[in-house]
């Protein structure tokens, strides 16, 4: 570049001749007369094409990419990913040269959205507390050994840059209401704003411009945490970019390699010190220092969070003559005294709580099956059905709510069920846990079955003594399992005989 601009500047500066600048220079005159034509002092250099490996793969890796470009954000393959895809065809080059093919035709792609007017936005700014935004994503993890399919939910502080990130099985309003509570937990308050995509957990009808219909379940958890819920325009994504993008490091930081845990309440332990320690890591970018200077100072703009919301969903079922009630396939057992009869189910993300007549009936754990070719599961709870066993006290041999039962009651039902009334006496014993402590109940058949007698009068002896706060007599009772004649009596019918006789008085 220097000689060019030496060259230029003696013939049209100097008004040297072109005859002498070749005599000077060594170069020929086509050479010189080439470079005073030229518009511009920097040379330009023809890069001469090199074959690569990916070159008998580029219209492939190109096709697929105009594909990815047509499916859903959540459902692309990553440039990793077509990396291995193509692995698999025979490609035997690095992935780095793959990630450039990828780079370079999105930024092809770019330009030509450009000129038709989209792909052009303004950068945004957040003040500290003023707003936070929410996604779901869809990734996978080995839970139980299983490959299972997780809806992920993504929380991010616009200001702070600060997130969380939590896994649930479905993507329903009481996983959205845990995900809001669990990250306002972990980001140490509720900002003033929050930034969702038209989601139908939220959003029951979209109107003209920014009017929505909001649903009524989750205007009330806004309503709780006070904050003033905004949506997105419709496939708008760009909106809530920071949280877009945090969907797409998450997937790099955390699902690869594909993590594995016993269940999703570990899983989620793990997601939480992830995410607080990559606070540390990554540096915040518009601000000094990293995510987590920047939280820090912006924890004091949060409102503190106070009483968790009730984030439950209802509805209403009838109790069948079985006692059950019926919930996504799955039957739940229900005390016997509210058999046909309405019962309202609040549903939580890890368990099912049924309410009537404004008390709660009983809970239990929530079973979700995400295959539908699995029949449905039933969950009893034999104490529901002692009402029952009551009146049809033989029910207790075959019943299928107290195939259960813990083993000193099993133990217990084996002895007396091979005496007659037995089932009565065995219905008998159960019942007491209506009355006493279960626990005071099974340690008073375990005392019985281990001295050897295991009758209904001998629990209900000990189970007294324990209630009476005699503990320490209770293991001095020592019971003979029955009587023992010491001398049996002989057969003598003859005696009988004196009593006819005449000499004999009897009571009249």
């Amino acid at each position: 570049m220097a000689l060019l601009s030496v060259i230029r500047r003696w013939h049209f500066r100097e008004g040297m001749r072109i005859r002498e600048i070749e005599r000077r220079t060594g170069l020929s005159r086509n050479t010189i007369r080439k470079y005073l034509r030229s518009d511009t002092v920097e040379p330009r250099f023809k890069v001469p094409a090199r074959p690569s490996k990916l070159d008998a793969f580029a219209q492939k890796l190109s096709d697929w990419l105009r594909v990815e470009a047509g499916k859903s954000r959540k459902q692309r393959r990553t440039a990793r990913q077509m990396h291995r895809d193509l692995v698999v065809l025979g490609y035997e080059g690095s992935y780095e040269r793959v990630a450039a093919f990828v780079r370079a035709w999105k930024t092809g792609r770019q330009q030509e959205q450009q000129t038709t007017g989209r792909g052009t936005f303004v950068p945004l700014v957040f003040g500290a507390g003023e707003a936070f935004q929410f996604d779901w994503s869809e990734d996978w993890a080995i839970l139980g050994g299983e490959r299972t399919k997780l809806q992920v939910a993504h929380t991010k502080l616009s200001h702070s840059r600060a997130f969380i990130v939590r896994a649930y099985l479905l993507q329903t309003h009481e996983m959205l209401f845990d995900a809001m509570t669990q990250a306002f937990r972990v980001l140490g308050g509720v900002p003033r704003r929050g930034i969702f995509d038209n989601m139908k957990t939220a959003v029951d009808r979209i109107g003209s411009g920014k009017a929505r219909q909001i649903n009524a379940r989750f205007a009330a958890m806004a309503s709780h945490y006070l904050f003033e819920p905004e949506f997105c325009n419709p496939a708008s994504g760009w909106e809530k970019g920071q949280v877009e993008k945090n969907v797409q490091d998450a997937r790099r930081r955390l699902w690869q390699p594909l993590p594995s845990f016993p269940d999703l309440g570990a899983l989620n332990a793990w997601l939480e010190e992830q995410c607080i320690a990559q606070w540390n890591q990554i540096i915040h970018g518009g601000l000094p220092g990293s995510v987590a200077d920047v939280h820090a100072g912006e924890i004091g703009s949060l409102m503190a969070l106070g009483r968790p919301f009730d984030g439950f969903i209802e509805q209403t079922k009838r109790v069948s003559p079985t006692c059950l009630v019926h919930f996504e396939r799955n039957r739940y057992s229900v005390p016997a005294s509210f058999a046909n009869r309405p019962v309202s189910l609040r549903i939580y993300p890890e368990r099912i709580v049924v309410v009537a007549e404004g008390q709660i009936l009983c809970e239990h754990a929530r079973i979700i099956e995400r295959s539908h070719h699995q029949p449905g599961r039933t969950l009893y709870d034999w104490r529901h059905y002692l009402a029952v066993i009551q009146r049809k006290p033989g029910a207790l041999r075959n019943g299928a709510p107290f195939v259960d039962l813990p083993e000193a009651f099993r133990r217990l039902q084996g002895h007396l069920l091979k005496h007659p009334g037995g089932d009565r006496e065995m219905v008998e014993i159960l019942a007491l846990v209506l009355h006493h402590d279960e626990q005071a109940v099974l340690r008073a058949v375990e005392i019985a079955l281990e001295a050897g007698v295991p009758t209904k009068t001998h629990v209900l002896n000990l189970l007294h003594r324990l209630v009476d706060g005699k503990a320490s007599q209770v293991a001095a009772i020592d019971a003979p399992q029955a009587l023992v004649l010491r001398q049996e009596p002989k057969a003598n019918v003859a005696r009988y005989d004196t009593l006819r006789g005449k000499d004999v008085r009897h009571a009249s």
